[in-house]
């Protein structure tokens, strides 16, 4: 069973949902309050505040309450655990793909060298 209090999974579920990166996306831009974060989207306040909750609980979002309006912006660094595990697996894969590139060429060169020495 995968472990749910690990960062990188609340990171990758919180991310899973359409919403949630809909609502990152216009926390990119700058912040919002939970209205403003509401408006575009066709659904109750109360369902708009459990996804926030999950950006949250993720450390994707940060909010604070002045008074009666809650204010949300992405947290610094909020993608950096995402950025950095999807970049190593890049890595490893493009050093699977350059050593694959470099067996084919081998290859290639053997078997021009092979219909040579006829």
């Amino acid at each position: 069973m995968l472990n749910q209090s690990d960062p990188l999974n609340s990171t990758f579920q919180a991310l899973a949902d359409t919403t949630r990166r809909a609502m990152l996306a216009q926390l990119a831009r700058g912040p919002a309050s939970v209205t403003d974060l509401a408006r575009p989207l066709a659904m109750s306040l109360p369902a708009v505040m459990q996804h926030l909750a999950v950006l949250e609980q993720a450390g994707l979002v940060q909010s604070e309450k002045l008074g009666r309006v809650r204010t949300c912006r992405m947290a610094p660094n909020a993608l950096s655990l995402a950025e950095q595990w999807i970049s190593d697996r890049r890595a490893e894969w493009e050093g699977h793909l350059d050593r694959l590139g470099e067996y084919l060429e081998t290859m290639k060169k053997e078997a021009a060298s092979d219909g040579n020495s006829d």
